[in-house]
């Protein structure tokens, strides 16, 4: 314990064992009690609780309260959606917590003098931290002392230059050490610390904005209403028609109609094409924590880059060496391996030192590098010592030469302005450099001696990923505009994004935006490609400006300072080695950090969207088809043409099961805005067409087959569920209706199947087959309620025929609809 009148803060030896226990109940931890995904709770109700769910409830009870399960079939759709939707947001949400640690596993504390090793999120407010090259800072707080100690604060600034901190600075989590060591006091942990409180608004959950489910949202809400409308006007002719057969009847010839009214296949599609789209990118290490997102990259039109971390893989590496005043290069390079063959290399030095071999020349002394001088040396038995820092520090730790020496450049002279302005050069180009020197003796710590001369300049770069050009050729392809924004210099972001083969023009310095401007902010964004420099403000007002100009905006990060930006986007990419944070607001986590994953999640999400587009004219056509029947069948005073099994047969073969193999095949269409224009404008008047046909379908088969009117309640009213089977003459006219719809949607399925592959042509044959079994097959003709003489399928099929052709028709005089559908897979 801290003895009178001595601060917790003031002392080294750390905490005690009773002191560690005193935060710990106080909650004083480096825990978070904020969630990154939806609960359990919350994810059940949210698949559950739904329009779709309610109205296909209603109905099911309504059926199975007569008795009549099989024609209740149409219920198992409930468990299913509400299952496939479940299960795939809590298989993200899993994964995402064990992807989702925000520091390094472990941190050294001091406690009871001695020094431990801790987990991070057991570090308690005022626990004595100490920190080496490689750890990340856990929490906030002020060095006590410091040897050299330098941050990478990228994840926080998006600066990629390695910051250094005496005692008394300010250090904040979310940074890294890449050199030197320190001590501090944890002053902020767990929400309090500054990462946690960026990332407090981007932790909140939001959905990712769907084209897809929008428009089949705005179908069921019009659905709705058209039930609310069509329910009493099918009760109230049902039971004109079939009233005395009892109650039952009523309720299974209304639930027919009504149910065809709702695209419930469509939902669950969609759910299914969804799903396994994010199951095949999680296979390609992509983790899909949102469904729609998959779609959404298809919609972007504009793709927000991060250099550092997407452009490049962070880490510098060794380039080349140009040589000075006619230094041997060989000479210089072995320099460089033997100044590199050092345990405690610095970032620059780790770099050479994995590209120059070390020539095993024998060390003598060392100077080691600081920031505050900005140079390292070392000396050699045999051979000169070595100085390597700064251009800028070295050149003017000597007296400038002028005149014809300079010109020269001879050995012993610096040429100073001519080196300069080669480091200008190369700078530009956006590489960093150093410069060797020699000298015949050790450089004292602190200053340079008088004999040191230049012998080469040393470029660096950043590693560009190896993928990134090609990704980038593909957006460019494909129509999507590509805007780099960085928190680092202009320069250096531009030079890399010429590498990687953008037409950069001339890269914007974000400090001189006016951020009250969003009018001048947009029209820099229309005309610029690179930005520098840019707050992690910005990165969220660049997104806005970019929105409000009517892009569909996705942007990639992989810190803390990307997380605002990435959530307000709409398409998240964050890389799995990036912040927390990061990964926690965005719809698609890289789990590799490979860039180029990105293409095969637009290709999927154009396969989605065109797919499911194809599907769904088939599901919608259902819908107009059964309102068409309903309005017919109450103004002509005719039962309603199907019971639920009909229905649920017709839509298994001609919708159903094609619509899951149809939504999983190819397709390489570019995303086209309109999908619900598209769908009704083919889908509604198809549906029309079927729905005239069916209720001329069942007038003819009533005339010439059938019971006559006034046997029909003594022979067809059998009770549902009953053992005995009904008058087959009963299910005549409904069998005749069926054939007829069966036909004019099998064509409706072949023109959306277009073009054909055999594949295609196999699955309509398939289903033609399955259908002309449950007429065929005797039992299957019982569970169905069918019965056709030939002569009825003769003139059902001719009905069918001619409604098959006004199809061909309305898809013929539209264009548009052909370009959308018809697309080469």
């Amino acid at each position: 314990m801290t003895t009178p009148g001595e601060s917790t803060l003031a002392r080294t030896d750390g905490l005690t064992s009773a002191e560690v226990t005193d935060r710990v109940s106080r909650g004083a931890v480096n825990r978070l009690t904020e969630r990154t995904s939806r609960s359990v709770g919350e994810i059940v109700r949210a698949n559950v609780l739904t329009r779709f769910n309610a109205i296909l409830g209603g109905l099911f009870v309504l059926v199975m309260v007569t008795g009549s399960f099989a024609d209740g079939l149409f219920g198992l759709v409930l468990v299913v959606n509400s299952g496939i939707g479940i299960v795939q947001e809590y298989l993200a949400k899993r994964k995402l917590d064990r992807l989702a640690l925000l520091n390094a596993p472990t941190t050294r504390v001091v406690r009871d003098g001695t020094v431990l090793v801790v987990a991070t999120r057991d570090v308690v407010q005022d626990d004595l931290i100490e920190l080496r090259t490689g750890d990340q800072v856990p929490a906030d707080g002020t060095l006590l002392a410091s040897a050299g100690l330098e941050l990478d604060e990228a994840n926080l600034t998006g600066e990629s230059d390695p910051v250094a901190h005496d005692e008394g600075d300010e250090i904040l989590s979310g940074t890294s050490v890449v050199a030197g060591s320190g001590r501090y006091h944890a002053k902020q942990v767990g929400a309090d610390a500054y990462v946690n409180r960026i990332a407090a608004d981007a932790r909140r959950f939001t959905r990712t904005r769907s084209e897809i489910q929008e428009s089949i949202n705005v179908l069921l809400r019009y659905i709705t209403w058209v039930i609310a409308v069509a329910l009493p006007i099918t009760i109230w002719s049902q039971w004109r028609t079939v009233g005395d057969q009892g109650w039952q009847q009523v309720v299974i010839r209304s639930a027919a109609g009504v149910v065809g009214l709702v695209p419930e296949g469509l939902v669950l599609l969609t759910s299914v094409a969804f799903l396994l789209s994010a199951v095949q990118l999680t296979r390609q290490q992509v983790l899909v924590q949102q469904l729609p997102a998959v779609e959404g990259l298809a919609r972007v039109d504009v793709v927000c880059l991060d250099k550092t971390g997407t452009l490049t893989a962070g880490d510098i590496v060794f380039e080349e060496v140009w040589p000075l005043g006619g230094h041997d290069r060989d000479e210089i390079r072995g320099a460089l391996g033997a100044l590199a063959d050092d345990p405690n290399a610095n970032g620059t030095l780790a770099a050479i030192a994995a590209a120059l071999p070390s020539p095993g020349w024998e060390r003598t002394d060392t100077v080691p590098f600081n920031s505050a001088r900005k140079w390292s040396a070392a000396s050699f038995e045999g051979h000169p010592s070595w100085v390597l820092g700064a251009p800028e520090v070295l050149l003017a730790a000597q007296p400038r030469h002028s005149g014809p020496e300079a010109a020269e450049g001879a050995r012993g002279a610096w040429g100073a302005g001519a080196i300069r302005a080669q480091v200008a050069e190369l700078a530009e180009a956006g590489r960093r450099v150093v410069l060797l020197a020699r000298s015949e003796g050790l450089p004292a710590s602190g200053t340079l001696p008088a004999d040191v001369e230049p012998a080469a300049l040393v470029t660096l770069t950043e590693q560009v990923r190896p993928d990134a050009a090609a990704t980038l050729r593909y957006f460019r392809e494909q129509g999507v505009a590509v805007k780099v924004v960085s928190g680092d210099n202009p320069v250096t972001v531009a030079a890399v994004a010429r590498e990687v083969g953008l037409e950069v023009g001339e890269p914007v310095d974000a400090r001189t935006l006016a951020d009250d401007d969003p009018e001048a902010l947009r029209e820099v964004l229309r005309t610029h490609t690179v930005f520098g420099r840019v707050t992690p403000e910005q990165k969220r007002a660049f997104v806005h400006a970019l929105q409000a100009d009517g892009h569909v905006v996705a942007m990639t990060g992989d810190g803390v300072n990307d997380a605002l930006a990435l959530k307000d986007a709409d398409i998240g990419v964050a890389m799995g080695n990036g912040a927390q944070a990061t990964r926690a607001v965005a719809e698609l986590v890289l789990l590799d950090g490979r860039f180029a994953h990105l293409p095969d999640v637009l290709a999927e999400g154009r396969r989605v969207i065109g797919n499911v587009e194809r599907v769904a004219n088939l599901f919608v056509a259902k819908n107009a088809m059964s309102l068409v029947a309903i309005l017919a069948a109450a103004v002509i005073a005719v039962p309603f043409p199907f019971l639920p099994r009909h229905l649920t047969l017709v839509s298994a073969v001609t919708i159903g099961i094609p619509a899951f193999f149809l939504a999983l095949g190819p397709n390489r269409r570019r995303y086209l805005p309109g999908f619900l224009h598209r769908i009704l404008r083919f889908a509604v008047p198809a549906g029309a067409v079927a729905g005239v046909a069916v209720i001329a379908a069942y007038l003819l088969a009533g005339s010439s087959y059938g019971v006559p009117v006034d046997e029909f309640a003594s022979r067809c009213s059998v009770q549902p569920g009953s053992a005995a089977v009904a008058d087959v003459a009963c299910w005549q006219p409904g069998s005749g209706a069926t054939i007829t719809l069966l036909t004019v949607f099998f064509w409706i399925l072949a023109v959306l199947a277009r073009p054909f592959r055999p594949w295609k042509a196999a699955l309509v044959a398939a289903m033609v087959g399955l259908a002309a079994g449950a007429f065929l097959v005797p039992a299957a003709a019982q569970f169905f309620y069918l019965d056709a003489p030939l002569p009825l399928v003769g003139q059902s099929l001719a009905v069918g025929v001619a409604g098959a052709v006004l199809v061909e028709v309305v898809y013929r005089t539209s264009p548009s609809l052909q370009a959308a559908h018809h697309v080469p897979d």
